[in-house]
């Protein structure tokens, strides 16, 4: 059966989709693009920029405008235009009958978001986000730890991504990239949200969070480039402290992860990748290198895994409700950053009215958390 595809912008991330659906649909898909720049560029999975003609495999077409890119009838959308545009291309895309993947995040406000739910919800959409850290193997096998209660009770945990913006892309001035731009979404609290995803995955989404940060360095962009959270977490209904600390400026790059229980803990280094895990004493009683992991393959797994839950008709790892959440905490950091004080994140939100909730349900006991994020549809 014939797959119809639209990728919305084709930068580096949605040259990598249109590179991994063609590799997982083969002949089996007919792709087009929505583009607006039409820059001669190539970017490789390597970040890699390359004179060359990315509109190459787009035998569907390609269209630079949204009406006519949507009346080709895509069975698939992938959205991935800068964040502050994200919102009004999904919406579009479940109005004219697709299933959707965006990238993360949703969006950087919640202006329009509510028609987005009501919308994917009449039509039954398959909506999906793109945090392709959830098929990490290290934090998988974390995540395993934290189910089985490896670490008994859970003290803390410390999340870390670092990178120098401007070596991002090095073909392209970092400047006029969205993650440096207020007006395009960007911002180092919702372009790097993978931390705050995988936080809300393994402890559900915190009470209330705490930043400082803000613009810190002499880089040339009108966002924060640092920020630095306590988020008050529950596990077995008690505070558990979670720092997360994001900034575009640490040379070399530094991704890392680490939980501390009453039995043990857990050190991941993402990059590497690598995890060990100490019992209470300090000695080393479990070791990871991953040998072979190559971080192209995040991409390929979370697009497989959508493709597949568009075809059963099933909810996707990350879906539409569960990337809400996570925006609101990464706005309520950066209210935070901006008030000097905690700000709350919303545990629940009406989104659609009476006939629609977004509920959270939690299972944390003796160490063991886990939590989904679903919507449930009244009938």
């Amino acid at each position: 059966m014939t797959t119809r595809a639209l990728v919305v912008g084709l930068g580096s991330i949605g040259q990598r989709h249109a590179r991994n659906l063609r590799a997982l649909l083969g002949d089996a898909l007919v792709l087009s693009a929505l583009r607006s720049r039409r820059a001669p560029r190539i970017v490789t999975d390597a970040l890699d920029g390359a004179d060359g003609d990315p509109e190459r495999d787009c035998d569907g077409g390609v269209f630079t405008d949204l009406s006519s890119a949507l009346a080709t009838k895509p069975d698939v959308v992938v959205v991935c235009n800068p964040s502050r545009l994200h919102v009004e291309v999904a919406l579009a895309a479940v109005e004219a009958g697709a299933d959707v993947f965006v990238e993360k995040p949703v969006s950087d406000t919640l202006d329009g978001v509510g028609a987005l739910v009501r919308a994917a919800t009449a039509r039954r959409a398959v909506v999906g986000v793109g945090c392709q850290l959830r098929f990490h193997p290290a934090l998988r096998r974390l995540q395993e730890v934290l189910a089985a209660g490896l670490l008994g009770r859970l003290v803390a945990a410390h999340v870390e991504e670092g990178e120098y913006l401007p070596g991002w892309h090095p073909y392209e001035d970092y400047r006029t990239s969205y993650a440096a731009r207020r007006d395009l979404g960007g911002g180092v609290v919702l372009t790097q949200v993978h931390e705050l995803d995988y936080v809300h995955w393994l402890w559900g989404l915190p009470r209330s969070v705490f930043a400082v940060g803000g613009r810190v360095s002499d880089l040339e962009i009108d966002v924060e480039d640092t920020a630095s959270m306590l988020l008050d977490c529950r596990v077995d209904g008690r505070p558990f402290p979670v720092h997360v600390h994001l900034d575009y400026l640490q040379r070399p790059p530094r991704r890392a992860c680490r939980v501390v229980g009453t039995d043990g803990s857990v050190d991941i280094d993402l990059l590497a990748p690598a995890l060990t895990r100490r019992d209470a004493t300090g000695r080393v009683v479990e070791e990871l290198a991953f040998p072979g992991f190559e971080r192209a393959q995040l991409f390929v797994d979370e697009m497989r895994v959508f493709l597949g839950a568009v075809a059963d008709r099933s909810a996707p790892p990350v879906g539409l409700a569960h990337a809400l959440g996570t925006l609101q905490l990464a706005l309520a950091a950066r209210r935070s950053l901006e008030s000097g004080t905690a700000e709350a994140v919303p545990a629940t939100v009406d989104w659609c009215g009476p006939r629609q909730r977004v509920a959270q349900t939690a299972d944390a006991t003796a160490g063991r958390a886990t939590s989904e994020r679903r919507t449930v549809v009244a009938t």
